[in-house]
């Protein structure tokens, strides 16, 4: 049988805010109530480890080649010089 989730009242979750969410973020999700009526949940976010996520859309799978930088070089410099 699962436990019951801990409820805290809002001064409470006012006081003890940053070490409430601590516990949260450790698994242990908490409610807020005011006056015995439960208002919202608390709970951790699951999230990706940074540089695991993979970015989507139409240029996933493109690659830039070495000379990017030089391509049509010749042709850029001789319209900027006139020789045509």
């Amino acid at each position: 049988m699962e436990a019951a989730m801990r409820v805290v009242n809002m001064h409470e979750a006012k006081t003890h805010l940053s070490k409430l969410v601590e516990r949260a973020v450790h698994g242990e999700p908490f409610i807020i109530a005011r006056a015995g009526t439960p208002l919202v949940m608390v709970a951790s976010l699951e999230m990706p480890e940074p540089g695991a996520m993979r970015r989507t859309g139409f240029l996933t799978d493109i690659s830039v080649p070495e000379d990017f930088d030089q391509m049509g070089g010749s042709k850029l410099q001789a319209l900027f010089e006139g020789d045509t």
